[in-house]
């Protein structure tokens, strides 16, 4: 165990306690709450935002954090105003969280969220390929790593949105979708749209000081997993209270509302808890060969 973890006086050990309960009850209030578009979600949503940056500031430093956070929110504002006046990307739909404040036809709040939710994202994806941020002088890692931090931010898509379009209405697509109300279309703007946003990343990083950074340590590895999972274990909220009725989306179809929430469930588990589980995996492996007496060069007698 390092000198750093063992408590002298008790400050250190009790710094530990409160930021790991905060951090849980952050992630714990969202999972509760942050399913049903309110007041209570929208603020839990601001707090998601402001994790994400203070996490990329203790990652990458607070310069490189706040040139990231610009960059993904005027490119993904710049997307879904696109896609609100003319249907590209993502196909033809519109907002309709009335109580938000806009510019045009898109909430102010949707470029942020772009960067909470890209954010964890791409440290997820950077993990499963062993640190590639820290190794964007290499050509694969700066192709690979937007690649892959593309779906799996894709994947979040996928579990939030049928929800949120079919059922809550946060918004509506015009035309319906095969996805429970939701296009294909849109799942590829969102492939499209992230990975413009992770390819700006992956060349800015490169271009810093940032490729001189050692990995992600264990602690922000773990915090980054949990908020990307927590963003989408929300959804199993309603599932488990077991919401009944039928929505409709804009064609007229309707469904459901406890099959759209049974289908958000099963998509989870095979795709944002699969991706988060490697994830864990890869740092614990990680940690537990960097723990070893072999690792730090000593040989086995």
């Amino acid at each position: 165990m390092r000198r750093d973890d063992v408590s002298g006086n008790g400050l250190w050990t009790w710094q530990k306690i409160t930021l790991w309960a905060s951090i849980a009850s952050i992630v714990a209030a969202a999972i509760g709450f942050s399913w049903n578009p309110s007041p209570l979600a929208q603020a839990l949503a601001a707090v998601f935002i402001a994790c994400a940056l203070i996490h990329a500031a203790l990652n990458y430093g607070l310069r490189q954090a706040s040139m990231l956070f610009v960059l993904c929110s005027a490119i993904a504002f710049t997307m879904e105003s696109l896609g609100t006046a003319t249907g590209f990307p993502f196909g033809s739909y519109q907002f309709e969280l009335a109580d938000l404040p806009n510019i045009g036809l898109v909430p102010l709040i949707i470029g942020p969220f772009w960067f909470g939710a890209g954010y964890f994202s791409w440290t997820v994806a950077s993990i499963l390929l062993d640190g590639a941020d820290r190794q964007l002088d290499r050509t694969f890692n700066l192709i690979a790593l937007p690649v892959v931090a593309a779906f799996v931010v894709t994947q979040l898509d996928l579990v939030m949105d049928a929800p949120n379009a079919t059922i809550a209405k946060a918004w509506i697509w015009h035309d319906g979708g095969g996805v429970f109300g939701v296009p294909l279309s849109n799942y590829l703007g969102w492939l499209l749209t992230s990975w413009f946003i992770f390819q700006s990343f992956a060349l800015c990083l490169r271009r810093s000081w940032i490729l001189t950074l050692p990995r992600m340590n264990f602690k922000l590895s773990l915090t980054s997993i949990l908020f990307y999972l927590g963003a989408g274990l929300t959804h199993i909220v309603p599932w488990i209270m077991g919401q009944t009725g039928e929505a409709v989306d804009a064609r007229g179809y309707g469904w459901q509302v406890h099959d759209i929430r049974e289908a958000t469930v099963a998509i989870l588990l095979l795709t944002m808890v699969f991706t988060a589980l490697l994830a864990a995996l890869h740092v614990l492996r990680l940690t537990s060969s960097n723990s070893s007496p072999v690792a730090f060069g000593a040989e086995r007698r």
